[in-house]
């Protein structure tokens, strides 16, 4: 076999045990939290923690990969992320689990900023598209098991195997990287940036804790407020310190083509939206309709089928149809399934969210591959490492900062909006009467189910269960519309700044019959658009592959595509 297909082979192993390890999490979160005695809390950050050290990780194993060789750093992510499963199926406290999440990210990071910057340098002209095609495929397929692996493994042997599923998966795609991979660095001396380092994530890491900690502490606290003060601090420091050096952990000189800033955009409101609403998605299904770990994973396979099926499609067709155009219609198709899920009512079956399903699987399964294919194709090839490190930093801020924003819009209405509904009831005041503070804890949390098994009255029983349907149901569709909102505000930014004339081209060396095939996907040039000029960095690299004459405006099969 070609050593390229090794490495897609390599790069997909590893990518869908990274993305399948996050859906499995949350199929297994409700069980995770009764095992461990966790709070609402501790589950979200069972996810943000992942999600916060590969966003504040993943700049920095760009630049790594490249100072020390892509093949080789994607080995080492893929060695850390198996460790830190090992010891999330190991964990015995919230405390644990959280920290070996943290860990898991790490490895997440290294192997995500490598692994678009591998398939780049490996594949060009239509290759690439059926490259990134099947990559989009991947992370559609992980997507589409994973809540029905999680489920069935949570259901059946518990969910520290969930974890445990990751080490002969990693131990096999570990062999394939260092027997049949090639290498590659950037030829420009790197450094790494600490002080980059250190002010993103802090300021990440204190965004997000005071959007978890909001509620309980108190908006107009001290300790909030000086949380928030911090992080925008921070950032500022790190924008400063970016935009000053000259060798920076992100070049925000790639930011002044708009294509950049639209791309990044789509990937940040991606993952906001839909990928943030799962952990709600999950408890509706498992706590208000009861549905076990596994039942609830078959429900979700509307959406997650879907994206896997349209993927492949959508990531041939980026390389005959101009990208704005595929990411717009994909983000606009998850807001209206985003909206389509905001009419679920307390006595709604779980077929109320399947037309949202739909219509959302098949733009999330639009998106996915030209968003992977864009991200490397708005920048020259040797920037690959640090672009691809950006588009999925923007990712994991989404996911993180969406998961926080929305829990705590959800912990500041869920619990109002259930005790509203029992105080309309006389038995509903007797039950809050009773239930002190241990029943608002629950309503908070995903605990309803067994605070309503404690209760010996089957009318008290069933008061309780409706009221929290009311409640969860109202706050579940304002956090829809949320989501609705978030999508179309980044299918409106792809339409708007992901401009043609940004991409650059990539040549297949070997072009048959004389004629380059371009790689990127992006169609038919626009006629008017001239090519892009090199994107400005902060230290000058060697040429690339010289471009053609076809390349031109009146060569239209050569023009650059995105």
């Amino acid at each position: 076999m070609d050593r390229k297909w090794w490495t897609l082979i390599a790069v997909c192993a590893g990518i869908f045990m990274l993305l399948l390890d996050i859906t499995v999490v949350n199929v297994a979160l409700p069980a995770i939290q009764l095992s461990l005695h966790s709070s609402f809390s501790d589950l979200q950050w069972v996810i943000d923690a992942y999600a916060l050290t590969l966003a504040a990780f993943l700049l920095t194993a760009g630049v790594i990969g490249d100072m020390f060789g892509r093949r080789k750093v994607f080995a080492v992510g893929l060695g850390v992320f198996s460790v830190s499963s090992l010891l999330c199926g190991l964990s015995t406290s919230p405390l644990m689990l959280n920290l070996s999440r943290g860990a898991q990210g790490v490895g997440g990071a290294i192997m995500f900023a490598t692994s678009l910057a591998l398939l780049a340098q490996t594949f060009s002209g239509k290759e690439r598209g059926t490259a990134f095609g099947a990559y989009g495929a991947v992370v559609g397929g992980a997507v589409a098991i994973g809540p029905l692996v999680g489920g069935a493994i949570t259901s059946g042997i518990g969910w520290r195997w969930i974890f445990f599923l990751n080490l002969p998966i990693a131990t096999a795609a570990i062999i394939i990287t260092l027997a049949k991979l090639q290498d590659s660095r950037d030829p420009t001396p790197r450094r790494i940036d600490w002080i980059g380092v250190v002010s993103f994530s802090g300021s990440l890491f204190m965004l997000v804790f005071a959007l978890v900690q909001g509620n309980s502490k108190g908006w107009g606290s001290s300790l909030i407020i000086g949380l928030l003060v911090g992080s925008a601090v921070l950032m500022a420091v790190f924008l400063i310190a970016e935009w000053r050096q000259r060798d920076p952990m992100l070049d925000l000189s790639l930011f002044r083509r708009p294509a950049m800033v639209g791309v990044s955009l789509a990937a940040f409101t991606l993952s906001a939206s839909i990928f943030a609403m799962t952990l709600y998605l999950i408890l509706y299904f498992q706590e208000v309709l009861g549905y076990s770990p596994f039942a609830a994973g078959v429900r979700l396979l509307p959406f997650t089928v879907l994206a896997f099926l349209v993927a492949p499609v959508a990531g041939k067709l980026s390389v005959r149809v101009h990208s704005r155009y595929l990411m717009g219609l994909g983000l606009f198709l998850l807001a209206l399934g985003c909206n389509l899920s905001t009419h679920v009512q307390p006595d709604s079956l779980w077929t109320v969210l399947l037309p949202g399903f739909i219509v959302a699987g098949i733009g999330v399964g639009i998106v996915n591959p030209v968003l992977a294919s864009a991200t490397v194709s708005v920048v020259p090839p040797e920037r690959s490492g640090m672009a691809s490190g950006s588009s999925n930093t923007f990712r994991q801020v989404g996911i993180a900062t969406g998961i926080a924003g929305l829990g705590a819009v959800f912990l500041s209405q869920i619990r109002p909006e259930t005790v509203n509904a029992l105080q309309a009831t006389p038995t509903g005041r007797l039950i809050l009467a009773e239930g002190g503070s241990r029943l608002t804890t629950a309503i908070s949390g995903s605990g309803v189910r067994q605070a309503v098994a404690s209760i010996p009255s089957a009318a008290a029983r069933d008061t309780l269960l409706n009221a929290y349907r009311v409640g969860f149901t109202t706050t579940f569709n304002h956090l829809m519309g949320i989501a609705t909102v978030t999508a179309l505000v980044g299918a409106i930014g792809a339409l708007a700044l992901i401009r043609q004339r940004d991409f650059v081209p990539s040549f297949d060396p070997s072009p048959a019959e004389g004629e380059g095939d371009v790689a990127g996907g992006g169609g038919a040039p626009e006629s008017s658009a001239p090519p892009a000029p090199p994107v400005p960095s902060a230290a000058p690299a060697p040429p690339t592959r010289p471009v053609p004459e076809a390349a031109s405006p009146e060569h239209p099969s050569a023009a650059p595509t995105g």
